[in-house]
């Protein structure tokens, strides 16, 4: 009987699944060293709740999330000696920052749920 109340469930789900396991894995890619990887899923919850999200919420989270990482990467590929990786290269405060993004975008994304 699991079948039939799964599908209401995701029937129910107002952002996509991809948006909330993508604000899960940023600060866990960022957090460990992997910083330029991060871009795949900043691009995919940016691009899954502008697309998929029925709340504003959702939406602002995804783009201060995307804005967050932004900064730090645009530095990194725009100064002339930068270091060879975003991982070493990034200031621990925009570390912080798209941590926080983060909390706030999965924050957004489970108070959609609870409603």
């Amino acid at each position: 009987m699991s079948g039939p109340s799964v599908s209401v469930a995701r029937q129910e789900r107002r952002t996509p699944l991809k948006v909330t396991v993508s604000a899960w894995a940023v600060p866990l890619l960022v957090l460990t060293g992997f910083a330029f990887v991060a871009f795949v899923p900043v691009l995919i919850a940016l691009i899954g709740a502008l697309a998929g999200a029925r709340d504003a919420a959702v939406k602002a989270g995804a783009a201060l999330l995307a804005l967050a990482y932004a900064i730090p990467f645009a530095v990194w590929q725009l100064r002339p000696e930068g270091a060879p990786s975003l991982s070493k290269d990034i200031h621990p405060g925009f570390v912080g920052l798209i941590v926080a993004a983060s909390a706030a975008l999965l924050l957004a994304v489970h108070g959609v749920r609870r409603r």
